[in-house]
């Protein structure tokens, strides 16, 4: 239970370091290469670690390693980055709770799975309360938190797709040795990105973007990875989700205390209804 609390928290803190580094001028292309450049050691020791004395990959493993490294970390991440410079971290991480309801929409489309009228229920209200934040940002900020809350949907879409393809995959490599290496190419993924997108003078940040770096890779991106998969192994995913209810609020309370984002009531009241529909979601699904 301390590893899946833990791990919530840090996870929903990345929005929070992503949001005090652009404070310093920093663009998402950029942050997120340091980011990744400072993870990418630890993961390719994961990776390493987790495929001692198993069989090499196949074509077919690899080809499914790098299509769920692109979508489900490097895509998923990237856009997140962006969407954050529009909108508030607290509706971001309402957003991205939403992706237990997108990995079923997703399994109707392209398997015909069927969605119970609890299931419906819960999507419902949670929609619900991310419209109700987002209809109080757009009238506080403008427009630009429309592009910000398309970019944040896209990675919370981008990392369903993630979810649904790797089944297969989890089933024959292993959690641990797939994320290991799904998460080095995304890693990867964002190096070459900089070096095509940016000049070489572009990595000259503030030394607070370093350590804000540092702090994300560690603390909101390894860490935060092997406490959930250990929490997962000694309480299973069910109840691992369940408490991974902790986030939104844990992110919406970081945003009042370090980034002074308003507490409002619309706010609080989104997060009850995003929160309340997914734990019906996520019983009515087990």
């Amino acid at each position: 239970m301390a590893l899946a609390v833990t791990g919530a928290i840090a996870f929903s803190g990345k929005a929070i370091i992503v949001k005090l580094a652009y404070r310093y001028g920093v663009d998402a292309v950029t942050f997120i290469m340091y980011r990744m450049l400072m993870a990418l050691p630890f993961f390719v020791a994961m990776a390493w670690w987790a495929s001692r004395g198993k069989p090499a990959l196949t074509r077919r493993d690899w080809l499914g390693v790098l299509f769920l490294g692109v979508t489900g970390y490097y895509l998923a991440s990237f856009l997140d980055f962006l969407g954050l410079q529009y909108i508030s971290a607290s509706l971001e991480r309402l957003i991205l709770y939403l992706n237990p309801t997108l990995v079923l929409l997703l399994g109707l489309v392209l398997y015909r799975r069927r969605i119970t009228a609890a299931q419906a229920l819960g999507m419902a209200v949670s929609y619900a309360g991310v419209v109700l934040v987002f209809g109080h940002e757009i009238h506080l900020q403008g427009k630009e938190v429309v592009l910000g809350a398309m970019l944040v949907f896209g990675s919370a879409l981008s990392y369903a797709i993630y979810l649904v393809y790797s089944g297969e995959l989890v089933q024959r490599l292993g959690s641990l040795r797939l994320v290991g290496l799904a998460t080095t190419v995304a890693c990867l993924c964002c190096i070459v990105q900089f070096l095509l997108l940016r000049p070489s003078s572009a990595a000259l940040v503030a030394p607070e973007v370093l350590a804000l770096s540092l702090l994300n890779a560690l603390v909101c991106t390894v860490a935060p990875v092997l406490m959930i998969m250990m929490a997962i192994e000694r309480l299973g995913s069910s109840l691992t989700s369940q408490v991974g209810m902790i986030g939104p609020m844990s992110t919406i309370l970081m945003g009042v205390l370090i980034l002074g984002e308003p507490m409002t009531g619309w706010v609080l009241g989104g997060t009850a209804l995003v929160i309340a529909g997914i734990y019906v979601f996520t019983r009515s699904r087990a």
